[in-house]
């Protein structure tokens, strides 16, 4: 059976209808989408740039144990209050503060080696305008409350460490078969390098130079123009000798 020509007309114009509605749907969609770019944050390979060391302003910290009865300083207090003066001298971004307990049980105690404490510190070149109090509670009463002098400082730190954003143990994620260094690694040497830097400073920049020593200088060049030997002349070298093998 043979089909009408209207039956094919009409086909072929639904076949045509659907396939410009199919092209138009398409359009609009892909008209609404938008590109977007994906970022994935990468965990550098040198521990020094996971965990970089940094300068900050943190505090110097020295706690004196004042008892109920001693309204002095024992020599080991003295020492360390001297040593914290003369560590500020060299290094202190700010003043001295100092914490005295107050409403405590030591409290006139503490109040009478404030007076020493001041004394030393002057002694070694802080100046006392630049000396402040404050009070010094307790938070527990069962606790001894100290007396504190702080001073704020430049200091190198690193880290924090102990961090563990991925699993080490066997799993699906991806940055298990990146075979990748793991985040913590190299935290704790470097934590560890900023701790035992004397002058943070060093990190950042080179020290001045110090200028040659020219008395030395001096005599050097005088024995090379004269044809002498600039060598150091030891004359008790071999002073402590037991014999004359080798000689």
């Amino acid at each position: 059976m043979n089909s009408s020509p209207t039956h094919v007309a009409r086909s072929a114009v639904a076949t045509a209808l659907r396939t410009l509605v199919l092209t138009t749907a398409a359009g609009i969609l892909a008209g609404c989408y938008t590109a977007q770019d994906v970022t994935t944050e990468m965990v550098p390979n040198d521990p020094r740039q996971r965990h970089p060391i940094v300068l900050k302003e943190a505090p110097r910290t020295v706690e004196l144990f004042i008892g109920n009865r001693r309204g002095n300083l024992t020599g080991a207090q003295r020492a360390e209050v001297l040593t914290f003066a003369q560590e500020w001298r060299r290094e202190g971004t700010g003043g001295v503060l100092i914490d005295v307990p107050t409403g405590t049980p030591n409290a006139r105690s503490a109040h009478a080696a404030l007076q020493e404490v001041r004394s030393i510190l002057a002694a070694a070149g802080v100046p006392p305008e630049s000396v402040a109090t404050r009070p010094n509670t307790a938070s527990d009463p069962r606790k001894l409350v100290t007396m504190r002098l702080h001073y704020p400082k430049v200091m190198a730190d690193a880290g924090p460490c102990g961090l563990w954003p991925h699993d080490l143990g066997a799993t699906y994620d991806l940055e298990h078969w990146e075979n990748r260094q793991y985040y913590n690694l190299g935290c704790a040497n470097q934590r560890n390098l900023a701790a035992m830097v004397d002058n943070p400073s060093d990190l950042v920049q080179p020290r001045a130079e110090i200028p040659s020593y020219t008395g030395r200088r001096t005599t050097v060049l005088e024995k090379y123009r004269k044809g002498e030997s600039s060598a150091t002349v030891y004359p008790d070298a071999n002073k402590g000798k037991i014999s004359d093998v080798g000689q």
